[in-house]
């Protein structure tokens, strides 16, 4: 093959590859929340979390989002989340290391009265203080 027709087919294959990847037609999530919660090891809590979605990696119903939570008093905690519809997952990690506070969580959203977005979050840390998980819930401003 020469280059020419190779040229010819990495472009079609580029153009394929684009046009076959469906656009975002989910819930978007994005936005900040308030949040209460309960972990095992520290007790209640409240916090803040921003979510922020990346139209280039996401399509159908499919939604990926850049994740952090704020707390007073134990710091930030970026990650990431992948949602399916309604659900989803979101790993996050504390920016100081040394005390392992990091985790993986299942959220499931819906909207209140109001018609903001809340959601109810489940999250296991393997490492922190020899394992912890927690609940929170969250409602969008």
């Amino acid at each position: 093959m020469n280059s020419l027709h190779r040229l010819t087919l990495l472009t079609a294959l580029a153009c394929f590859s684009a046009a076959s990847q469906a656009a975002f037609r989910g819930e978007d999530f994005s936005g900040i929340y308030d949040c209460t919660g309960q972990d095992s090891q520290e007790g209640p809590y409240k916090g803040t979390v921003t979510l922020e979605l990346e139209p280039a990696h996401s399509e159908g119903k499919l939604g990926a989002y850049r994740f952090k939570l704020e707390v007073p008093d134990y710091g930030a905690y970026p990650g990431h989340a992948a949602a399916n519809g309604r659900q989803m997952g979101i790993y996050f990690a504390n920016t100081d290391p040394a005390p392992r506070d990091f985790g993986t969580g299942i959220a499931s959203f819906s909207r209140n009265k109001a018609g903001k977005w809340t959601f109810s979050k489940y999250y296991y840390e393997p490492e922190f203080k020899g394992g912890n998980h927690g609940t929170e819930h969250c409602v969008q401003r």
